[in-house]
C-alpha cells in the first residue's frame, strides 16, 4: 500500500469534537492505521490508499429557523462551496424529509424511525460537494441507505432532468417514505427521476450498474468490495468506513480510466452500521 505524492491540505489549528453530529470536528486526523489496512485489503494491489486533512469547518453552526437559512449558513460557514451545490440544496426543502418538523433545519442528524437517522446536512452537503465533479446531465448514481430521500433528491437534481438516482434501503416502510418526501418535496413528474428499492446496501445494485457516484450514509466496518466493482471508470463513492463505536473514517474512493482504485480519508464521522439485511445485525455481532 503506497501514498501518492499530492501535497496535503494544512492540519487546522484547533478542533473538538462535535457530539451531536455525525462528523467529528477533529478534522486534521490521519486514517487510523485499522481502517486502511481494511481498505488495503478490500482494495488490493490496484489500489494507492492515503489519508488527507480536510477544511476546518464549522458545520455544527449552521442550523437556522428555515430552509433557506440553513443554506446560508452553509455556505457561510465554508461547508457549500459551489453554486450547483447551493441551487440544488435551495430547491430541496428538508422539511419534507423529517419527522418532526419543528426542528428541520438544525444541524444535527434526526431520527427517522427504524432504528434509522437523516444525516446533519453539513455532511450531506459535504458529501455533494465531493461528488460533485463526477455528476453530469445524464448521470446514473446509488444512494445506499438512503432513508428519507433527501439525498437521493439532490443528487438526481445535480444530474439533470437526464439523469437518474437509485436509493436502496432495507426496509420497506423507508423505501415507500421516501418515495412519498421526493413527491411531495418535488412533485409527481420528479419520480422518473429516482428509483428507491429494497436491497442489501453491501451489495449494490449490480443490475443497475455502473454508477457515476456511490454514497454510503452507514459505516461498514470494511470497504464494501461490490460497492468499488460498481463504480463507472472515471466514478467516485462516499463511504464512511471503521467499527461500530470506535474510529471511523470517511473514505473518498476515486476510479481511474484503467481501473486502478484510489482511496483517502477525509474526515474522522460517527454513523450508525451499515446492515447485513440476512441477519439483520451488524457484521460485529455475526
Amino acid at each position: 500500500l503506497k501514498s501518492p505524492s499530492a501535497a496535503r491540505e494544512p492540519r487546522p489549528r484547533s478542533g473538538r469534537e462535535c457530539e451531536s453530529c455525525s462528523c467529528l470536528a477533529m478534522l486534521g486526523r490521519v486514517a487510523p492505521a485499522a481502517v486502511r489496512r481494511r481498505v488495503a485489503t478490500v482494495l488490493g494491489s490496484t489500489a494507492v490508499a492515503s489519508a488527507c486533512f480536510a477544511t476546518p469547518v464549522r458545520a455544527w453552526t449552521s442550523s437556522a429557523s428555515s430552509n433557506a437559512g440553513l443554506i446560508d449558513n452553509l455556505v457561510r460557514d465554508g461547508v457549500v462551496t459551489s453554486p450547483e451545490v447551493e441551487q440544488v440544496l435551495r430547491r430541496v426543502d428538508r422539511a419534507n424529509y423529517v419527522v418532526d418538523r419543528t426542528t428541520a433545519y438544525a444541524d444535527a442528524p434526526q431520527s427517522i424511525g427504524h432504528g434509522v437517522t437523516i444525516s446533519a446536512p453539513h455532511m450531506h452537503a459535504h458529501t455533494l460537494e465531493r461528488l460533485r465533479s463526477r455528476i453530469r446531465p445524464g448521470s446514473r448514481m446509488l444512494d445506499v441507505g438512503s432513508g428519507s430521500g433527501y439525498l437521493t433528491a439532490a443528487l438526481a437534481l445535480l444530474a439533470r432532468p437526464e439523469g437518474r438516482c437509485f436509493g436502496i434501503e432495507r426496509l420497506a416502510p423507508l423505501v415507500e417514505f421516501a418515495r412519498s418526501n421526493v413527491e411531495r418535496d418535488q412533485g409527481s413528474d420528479f419520480l422518473s427521476r429516482v428509483d428507491f428499492r429494497v436491497a442489501d446496501g453491501w451489495a449494490g445494485l449490480p443490475e443497475e450498474a455502473p454508477f457515476d457516484a456511490i454514497h454510503v450514509g452507514a459505516a461498514a466496518e470494511e470497504l464494501p468490495r461490490a460497492l468499488v466493482e460498481q463504480l463507472a471508470p472515471g466514478g467516485r463513492l462516499v463511504v464512511p468506513v471503521g467499527p461500530v463505536g470506535g474510529a471511523q473514517e470517511l473514505l473518498e474512493v476515486d476510479k481511474a480510466a484503467d481501473g486502478t482504485v484510489t482511496s483517502r480519508a477525509l474526515m474522522g464521522v460517527r454513523y450508525v452500521p451499515l446492515v447485513r439485511p440476512e441477519t439483520g445485525k451488524r457484521r460485529s455481532d455475526l
